[in-house]
């Protein structure tokens, strides 16, 4: 149960990072997958975006690397709040109902669950 919560966590981590990555290098391409009807055209908007998304990568490994799986857990816990908000914007602006649920509601959904793994495996390795 350990070595999977800790998996979810590098992936979680890897995964928000290459999406803060894109949303700075190419925010046009990757805002499209969002779920809102219309893509904003900002840039500028879009790459405080990429700078959240790629701050929630770091601090996920920064805590991996400094074995805090405790705090790690409940920072996932509090950041599941992140793509559930998401899902709320896209679903008040009229945009794609299963982005909504699926991708956002599914990424809030799996961040909280490896925050309680992360939690109930805290006590088996430093």
């Amino acid at each position: 149960m350990t070595r999977l919560a800790t998996a979810l966590a590098v992936l979680g981590g890897l995964f928000i990072t290459y999406i803060g990555v894109n949303y700075l290098l190419d925010p046009q391409a990757i805002a499209a997958g969002f779920g809102l009807p219309a893509v904003p055209s900002d840039n500028a908007f879009l790459h405080v975006k990429g700078v959240r998304d790629l701050a929630s990568g770091l601090i996920v490994f920064t805590l991996l690397a400094a074995r805090q799986r405790r705090a790690l857990g409940w920072t996932m816990l509090a950041m599941s709040f992140i793509p559930f908000g998401d899902a709320a914007i896209v679903l008040g602006h009229d945009g794609t109902p299963a982005q909504a649920y699926l991708m956002h509601g599914g990424t809030a959904v799996l961040v909280a669950l490896t925050g309680v793994l992360l939690l109930r495996t805290a006590h088996a390795r430093p």
